[in-house]
């Protein structure tokens, strides 16, 4: 079988990289072909053998020039629609498999597989992995990122919210350009081309069902991890973060739990917007270190550990000799590898109450779920690391 997966990045980034990267690997291993199609870029890992890639987009890094021609292209790209077909009539798959393609591709790839499948393979399956909330939620993950909490306000079709609370980027033009592009999609009724859409958690599914689109083509399948490749190991005095470095993450709760824990040994491992905060945390806990000495009340006080962003056997060590690691999202997160991973390697995991998380971890055998105060999470730290 010949299986097309489509991803906007085509190298380890997040999960969703993670999650298609393996599935990738998975099917060749099977037996089946695979190749690949999203954005060019000199740090790809896969692709397609007839270089068809659509030209890259980065939003963070981009001049004004740049900023005002994205604007349309996250809409529409007919770059990406013409691409696609393209590959599609030269690799001629039996199923294409989308994961995240909003705004760098634009659901245009949904257009060129269905003409393809009309003029060239009615027999084409078009099924797309949920990775996120992006098809009922502009800014793709029911968070306020102005209040760093959840927010479900756009569920049902109403994204005025998300304009005025500049939701994307915390810029009203781009905001409403996401917006658009969601009103614009969903008036084209462009989901119902997909025959089947996997969501890795049962609560990601809950939030798809209320899509009139994709009720009936919901799924439940949850993600996977493969076994870990390394010997057990002794378990270490450290507790370990490992993933992005972001609001949405619990990274600024985090840091406030490390601050107010400096007998506790932190480890962080990956990297993101707020990785300037850990540098600020380390700096409180050493000025805290030297009062303490002035005083001739010397303490001892860790300072957290940023190791960068780990894979392979570095990462999967890592995770293997932490006491317990740390899954803090104060977002709806939908099935976070870093909570299967640690399961798998013997670690277990403290993590938040909300999306899929609940759903991974036994209460008291696996791990442990805290509401995503702060008070309250480090409460449960503290008493899990005297446990």
């Amino acid at each position: 079988m010949k299986i097309l997966m489509v991803n906007k990045f085509l190298f380890p980034k997040g999960g969703a990289e993670t999650y298609m990267l393996r599935l990738g690997e998975q099917l060749v291993e099977l037996g089946h072909q695979v190749a690949y199609f999203g954005m060019d870029d000199p740090a790809k890992t896969v692709g397609n053998r007839w270089n068809l890639y659509t030209t890259p987009m980065d939003f963070h890094q981009c001049s004004t020039f740049q900023k005002a021609t994205y604007l349309t292209r996250i809409v529409y790209s007919r770059e990406a629609r013409q691409k696609m077909y393209q590959l599609l009539t030269l690799f001629r798959p039996d199923v294409v498999h989308l994961n995240n393609f909003n705004f760098q591709l634009t659901p245009s790839v949904l257009l060129a597989a269905e003409e393809y499948r009309k003029q060239e393979n009615p027999k084409l399956r078009i099924l797309y992995t949920a990775h996120d909330y992006q098809l009922v939620c502009p800014n793709h993950l029911l968070f306020d990122p102005h209040k760093y909490q959840i927010c479900e306000k756009c569920l049902g079709g109403n994204l005025t919210e998300c304009i005025k609370n500049k939701c994307i980027h915390g810029s009203r033009a781009r905001s409403f350009m996401g917006a658009a592009e969601n009103l614009y999609w969903n008036s084209r009724k462009a989901y119902r081309i997909l025959d089947a859409v996997l969501c890795p958690s049962r609560f990601m599914k809950q939030k798809l069902d209320g899509h009139p689109d994709l009720a009936e083509k919901t799924i439940f399948l949850r993600n996977f991890v493969a076994a870990p490749k390394l010997a057990a190991a002794e378990k270490e005095n450290y507790v370990l973060y490992f993933g992005r470095y972001s609001e949405e993450k619990g990274i600024r709760t985090l840091v406030n739990v490390c601050k107010a824990l400096p007998e506790i040994s932190f480890v962080f491992a990956g990297g993101g917007p707020l990785e300037h905060l850990l540098e600020d945390v380390a700096f409180v806990i050493a000025f805290a270190d030297r009062m303490a000495n002035a005083a001739r009340c010397p303490v001892a006080r860790m300072m957290p550990d940023n190791m960068g962003f780990l894979n392979g056997e570095a990462l999967q060590s890592t995770i293997q000799k932490a006491r317990f690691s740390l899954c803090l999202s104060q977002c709806h997160d939908n099935c976070p590898f870093s909570v299967m991973e640690s399961i798998m390697a013997g670690t277990p995991v403290l993590g938040t109450p909300n999306g899929g998380i609940p759903e991974l971890i036994r209460e008291g055998e696996t791990g442990w779920i805290c509401p995503a105060e702060e008070k309250k999470l480090t409460d449960a730290v503290k008493r899990i690391w005297n446990s």
